[in-house]
């Protein structure tokens, strides 16, 4: 484990080598986050949905496999538990000024390597509070191509299309809305916000290209910048797929205008 100060502050854990069950899909993951009065904002391996893990990068199917854990949703059969688990592992890694940079190997459980990934993962001082920043490059490992997919993309109905950067929030009544609507599942608008319980706000940036807001406020808590939202996301060989996910860590309640202030 290592640990991200700000200001001398703790505000994230890094769990580089988790030793879970492969049924989980074990990644590396940020948990706990907290706020800078320490106010925890994440949560993992919970009770309904073991195989989240706080904030974490991980699809539901990268050639076939699925690095996300749990049931995989299998097209005409609904969710079916099959022997298609892989796991995310940390190669080598680097500290930078404000966090680290780390290369890592998606694999099944064979330890065929199915993506290479370079990511980069700092916490800095930001207005009402910090941000966490978390690049990613995605890179197939030969010359052929590689396809992520989601439930969404296998037939699942209801705009399932989950798999990409995952936040996984603590329990409590939540509502999400970005600078246009306040139902913001399926949106592209370039933030969301985030609001739990009254006690933290998280504010998301960074879609690109395809990618859709996946919001839940209900059964649980999460945001994830979803990639094959609706259609399969080809990686092509010497293309990297690259992201760069920002999230203000707010303490308490921020409004639309106050977020929208920020960000300007």
């Amino acid at each position: 484990m290592s640990t991200l100060r700000v200001a001398g502050v703790p505000v994230v854990t890094y769990v580089e080598d988790p030793d879970l069950d492969i049924r989980l899909a074990p990644r590396p993951y940020l948990h706990p986050v907290r706020t800078l009065s320490g106010v925890v904002v994440t949560d993992a391996l919970c009770q309904d949905h073991p195989w989240h893990m706080g904030a974490s990068l991980t699809m539901s199917d990268v050639a076939g496999y699925n690095l996300w854990g749990g049931r995989t949703y299998v097209r005409d059969e609904g969710y079916v538990w099959l022997d298609d688990h892989g796991r995310i592992s940390s190669i080598s890694s680097a500290p930078t000024a404000d966090g680290f940079t780390e290369e890592l190997e998606w694999r099944t459980a064979d330890g065929e390597v199915l993506l290479r990934e370079h990511r980069e993962v700092t916490a800095t001082a930001a207005p009402h509070g910090w941000e966490l920043s978390f690049a990613y490059a995605l890179s197939a490992p030969a010359a052929a191509e590689v396809i992520l997919g989601s439930p969404a993309t296998h037939g699942r109905p209801g705009d399932a299309g989950y798999g990409g950067f995952f936040w996984r929030a603590t329990p409590g009544p939540a509502v999400a809305f970005t600078a246009t609507t306040d139902t913001p599942h399926g949106s592209a608008d370039p933030w969301l916000a985030l609001v739990v319980a009254d006690r933290y706000t998280l504010v998301f940036r960074g879609l690109a290209d395809e990618d859709r807001w996946f919001v839940r406020t209900d059964d649980y808590v999460g945001v994830c910048a979803a990639l094959a939202f609706t259609d399969p996301l080809p990686i092509k060989p010497a293309e990297p797929l690259v992201r760069h996910l920002r999230v203000l860590v707010a303490d308490g309640v921020l409004t639309r205008d106050q977020i929208a202030a920020t960000l300007t």
